[in-house]
């Protein structure tokens, strides 16, 4: 796959078509089996009202094929609640874009693992936060979630269904990151996905289990020199930092870049809201990512395209020269890019300088 420019050319708006969409989480429900304590759509045991039906998510899938072929995530909530999850899957794959799912693993079993390879998914993730059941579980707000998720990933390794395992670092889990890399390794799981807390939703009350710049910098530098010792890929997201630490560090060590281009792995740079990722809620509202929440856009009043190449906040956030502060003049913003929703959280400015990040840029303001 080439690697398409992501970036902006001088000042003014990107040109649209330089941002080819590489990836779409889409909420395909709200509703949930779990009450995670860092979840950002406070996700509930209920159905939820104006989910997009199944002719109104067929419309949506070719909406997004005009625009490209990206992943397609379906996420949620719990997606394996919708009792059209499946057909949804198939018209994804039979408009030729890569279907994946993220299930929370409590309710795979050997019959819809087999469903989701007649569906054409590729690969799910399986949000493991903890290396033992009690941490896990707690995090998940349900006892026994450990051991359900680890029963339902041994089901996709046995039907050889590919699978990642997605993990949200926070003060509790800091220390345990090694093990779930261990554990990701002893599941047979295809790749390592970090995720650094992004506090909204009911991420916000757990601040004090935020980690410090300096952690994640130590966490993230950690996580580099993993790459050589594992055979799974690895990605850190929400930690657009780690694309100054890979360059910072491949540099000291007189490597040349480079980027893995296969899964969802398609990655170019740090943050990519609004350039080559958007997210898509259980009601057709469309955000930069699924933390930032400020509306693009609604597809069900406007085409995907429409909101896609359109929307102010998206094009706002394809020109880098946007960027304000220490993110507005650093060297790496390009690459970079700092979170945008951790710098709406924390100020109310989406443009504004990343509030988690210790490296002073080398250019003084």
């Amino acid at each position: 796959m080439n690697h398409p420019h992501t970036h902006a050319h001088g000042h003014g708006h990107a040109a649209p078509e330089k941002n080819t969409i590489r990836l779409v989480a889409w909420e395909t429900t709200r509703r949930c089996n779990l009450s995670c304590k860092h979840c950002r759509a406070v996700a509930e045991d209920h159905p939820y009202d104006n989910e997009l039906d199944t002719q109104a998510s067929f419309r949506l899938l070719e909406q997004i094929r005009e625009v490209g072929t990206p992943i397609i995530i379906l996420t949620g909530g719990e997606p394996l609640l919708r009792d059209d999850i499946f057909d949804i899957a198939a018209y994804g794959t039979r408009l030729g874009l890569r279907m994946v799912m993220a299930p929370n693993g409590t309710l795979l079993n050997k019959e819809n693992v087999q469903k989701m390879l007649e569906s054409g998914i590729k690969r799910i993730s399986v949000s493991i936060d903890g290396s033992t059941p009690e941490t896990h579980d707690t995090f998940r707000g349900l006892e026994n979630a450990f051991d359900a998720s680890m029963r339902g990933i041994k089901i996709a390794r046995a039907a050889g269904l590919e699978f990642q395992i997605n993990t949200t670092i926070t003060k509790t889990n800091l220390d345990q990151i090694p093990k779930i890399l261990k554990l990701a390794e002893d599941l047979g799981a295809v790749a390592h996905h970090i995720f650094l807390l992004v506090p909204t939703g009911r991420g916000k009350y757990i601040v004090d289990s935020e980690i410090s710049a300096k952690e994640y910098e130590e966490t993230l530098n950690w996580f580099y020199d993993q790459k050589d010792k594992t055979s799974l890929q690895l990605k850190a997201t929400c930690a657009p930092h780690y694309y100054r630490i890979l360059r910072q560090r491949a540099k000291e060590d007189g490597k040349s870049v480079s980027f893995e281009t296969h899964g969802l792995d398609a990655v170019t740079r740090g943050c990519l809201a609004g350039t080559g990722f958007c997210f898509i809620s259980h009601v057709g509202r469309v955000q930069t990512c699924g933390f930032l929440d400020v509306d693009c856009g609604d597809i069900t009043k406007q085409t995907f395209k429409d909101v896609w190449e359109n929307s102010r906040v998206f094009n706002e956030l394809r020109d880098f020269n946007n960027l304000k502060h220490k993110c507005g003049i650093c060297e790496f913003k390009r690459v970079c890019g700092g979170c945008r929703a951790r710098a709406y959280e924390a100020t109310g400015d989406y443009l504004e300088e990343e509030p988690l990040c210790s490296y002073q840029p080398r250019k003084k303001e």
